[in-house]
This record gives C-alpha cells, sequence and structure tokens, in this order.
C-alpha cells in the first residue's frame, strides 16, 4: 500500500480539528477569568494522581491528660505559704523551685523550706494563696506535662470489631485549627455508654509541642478502617454540586485561566479525599481552594475569542472557530479593498496543509525511484534490441 495514501487520513483529521467549532457543551460548562479573577477567587489547584485511599469513620471525643504524667507539689511538714512562683497556666521543668514555705518549727527565724516540682510541664491548677496554714495533705499546685496526652474517641458499639490495638486516627481539635494531630489505639474503656450506645476507644496523642493542648477539649477523628492501593481520589472542597449532580472544576490545559466545570461519579469519601470513579484521568488540575465561588462566577470575564487568540496566536470567530481565509479577505474588502489575509501572513491552518503537501509529494517522489527494484523477475531493464 502507498505510505502517502496511509497518511492522507492522519494530515486530513489534522486539518480539520484545527477549523472545527469548539465542542459547545464545553465552551457553555467554561469560565474564563483575567488575572484579578483568579486572585480576587483565590483559586488554587491540585494534581490529580491515583493514591492510598483510607476508610475512616468518623467519632467525637475530648482530650485527657495521662495519668502517668500529672504531678502535685505539697509539702512534708506543715507552715504557712510565704512565696509562690507560678499560676495556672506557666509552664515548669522538673526540680524548679515553685513556692516557699515557713516552717512551723521553733527558730528565730523560722526555717524557711523551698518546694519544688516533681515534673516538668504545665501548672494546670494553683488554688494555695498566700499566707496560708499548709498541712502535709494540701495540694499546693497540680503539673501535667502535655508533650503526650490521651485522645478518648466514643466509637459506636457496631464499628468496634473493625478497629484494634495499633490502629491509627487523624484528630482534630476545634481550639487548634488547621492542625491535624494522629492516634495511635492503646486500648478500649472498660464499660460501654448504654445510653449513647458507644465505647471509649483511648488513643495515644504525641502534640509535637504544641502548647496549645488542654485537658477536656473536644476532638474530632477519622479513624482509619481500611485501605486502598491505587485509588484516583481528590481532596474533598474540590468536590461541588449535591448528590444527584457531583462535579469538579478543572484548569483547561491550553486556555489560560479557563476552568472547566467537569461532571464526576464518585465512589467513597473519607474526612480528606472523594474516590472518583470517572469523569477525570491522573494529571488534571482541579480547583480546591475557590471551587465553590467558580460556581457563581458565569461566564467569566474573558470572552472566548480573546482567550483563543491569546492562547493560539492568530485571530479566531466569536463561536470560537478558525478565522478563514474567505472570511478574512472578505473584511478586508469591507474595510478598504486591499488584502489583510496576505498582509497578516499564513494562518496555521495554511502553514500546516502545505507541509502536509510537501510530505505527501516527498512520498510520492520516493515510491516513483524505488519503482524499478520492485518490477517482476525476467523484466528488460534496459531498451529492446531490434
Amino acid at each position: 500500500m502507498n505510505r502517502s495514501l496511509f497518511l492522507l487520513p492522519f494530515f486530513a483529521l489534522a486539518l480539520g480539528s484545527l477549523s472545527a467549532k469548539p465542542d459547545p457543551a464545553k465552551v457553555a460548562n467554561t469560565v474564563l477569568l483575567d488575572e484579578n479573577g483568579v486572585a480576587n477567587l483565590g483559586l488554587k489547584t491540585t494534581e490529580v494522581e491515583e493514591q492510598t485511599f483510607e476508610e475512616t469513620v468518623f467519632a467525637l471525643g475530648r482530650i485527657e491528660p495521662e495519668p502517668l504524667r500529672r504531678g502535685v507539689v505539697t509539702s512534708r511538714i506543715p507552715g504557712r505559704l510565704i512565696e509562690l512562683k507560678l499560676q495556672a497556666g506557666d509552664r515548669v521543668a522538673a526540680g524548679d523551685v515553685v513556692a516557699r514555705l515557713e516552717s512551723r518549727q521553733p527558730g528565730d527565724p523560722p526555717p524557711i523550706i523551698a518546694l519544688r516540682a516533681a515534673n516538668a510541664g504545665i501548672v494546670t491548677t494553683a488554688e494555695a494563696r498566700l499566707g496560708e496554714p499548709i498541712e502535709p495533705d494540701k495540694v499546693i499546685m497540680e503539673i501535667t506535662d502535655l508533650t503526650q496526652v490521651l485522645a478518648i474517641a466514643r466509637v459506636p458499639e457496631h464499628q468496634t470489631a473493625r478497629l484494634s490495638v495499633g490502629t491509627k486516627a487523624h484528630i482534630r481539635v476545634s481550639a487548634v485549627p488547621g492542625e491535624t494531630f494522629e492516634g495511635e489505639l492503646i486500648r478500649f474503656g472498660t464499660s460501654a455508654d448504654r445510653e449513647r450506645g458507644t465505647v471509649d476507644a483511648v488513643f495515644r496523642l504525641p502534640t509535637g509541642g504544641s502548647t496549645s493542648l488542654r485537658p477536656g477539649m473536644r476532638a474530632e477523628f477519622s479513624i482509619v478502617l481500611s485501605k486502598r492501593e491505587g485509588v484516583m481520589a481528590v481532596p474533598r472542597a474540590a468536590l461541588q454540586g449535591d448528590n444527584m449532580d457531583r462535579f469538579v472544576y478543572v484548569k483547561d490545559y491550553e486556555l489560560k485561566n479557563a476552568y472547566v466545570k467537569t461532571a464526576v461519579r464518585v465512589g467513597m469519601m473519607n474526612d480528606r479525599f472523594v474516590e472518583v470513579v470517572s469523569g477525570l484521568v491522573p494529571g488534571d488540575q482541579v480547583v480546591t481552594q475557590g471551587a465553590y465561588s467558580l460556581a457563581f462566577a458565569g461566564k467569566g470575564s474573558v470572552s472566548l475569542k480573546a482567550a483563543l487568540d491569546a492562547a493560539h496566536g492568530h485571530e479566531h470567530n466569536e463561536d470560537g472557530t478558525e478565522v478563514t481565509a474567505e472570511q478574512k479577505a472578505a473584511r478586508g474588502g469591507a474595510a478598504g479593498g486591499h488584502d489583510h489575509a496576505k498582509s497578516e501572513g499564513m494562518s496555521l491552518v495554511t502553514i500546516l496543509s502545505l507541509t502536509a503537501n510537501a510530505l505527501l509529494a516527498a512520498f510520492l517522489v520516493m515510491r516513483r525511484r524505488r519503482e524499478p527494484e520492485d518490477a517482476p523477475p525476467g523484466a528488460q531493464a534496459g531498451p529492446l534490441k531490434a
């Protein structure tokens, strides 16, 4: 088969795609913005990729101190409190002097006893007052080490069978916005809550040096039940619409500051990501921050013609199609009788058309040169003798 004939459909397809009218459905769902529009909406995108997807269960709970990380300051002898160096909320190191006590033992002046912290941490209670008589059973202050705390989740009873020691959880605390802590299940509570139908699941939670966590704070748990590899997912902030009409905004790969509303079919959701079953491919750039605002941006602030002109470097019609030579000639005649098509130079379609013709001619020449080699056996190569 002639190679040139084999390539003709591909050249025709390439040329036809350049002059074809853009997909009306895509045009209707495209929002075109200028730089100011992008900045005002605060748009940010992320790349769609396959990842490890976690199935999670949501639970509420609270932060509690670890019992073995709590200490108190007391006096071994009775006396009167004459100095108090710390108050609730202050940090203290182990061995620091936190108070001084005037002993009731006789003397002039009476002996002064320094009281020291048995452990490092934060002063969580300090109820003693200066001048107050102190007995050995009196707690002057309580010090709690909060570098590691317990996060106790109230898990529905029917979910506890899927949990085991070592199960991980993503934990968020309302008082510490924007930060997620990672906890590990160490044990269950000794009894269930009959009214709520829940069981306490106790997670060990290193605070990473955060000084904002306090006992009693409300916590939200996303407990990891299972994991699946190679799942295409997007951040939950990217997903818009309702259960009957799910969509995301995908950054157009060709037009600058263009975002296409794209329908998607979703699967499971966790606290951070949404599984995408269809509608996207790896490498798509989806809008995360500002996606909700895009739904109310209408068609945007830039026309389709202006966006295509800037992207391709030549003129388009208002509907997005290429401006043909005939249209340019007609516009040039109406403007004053000279040919603008020639003065503006050859369009991309013309250049590709000439390139295709040159390649076709080259293939034909090569074919003709090879014809003697392909002649059947016994054929005369030279002129016939008389």
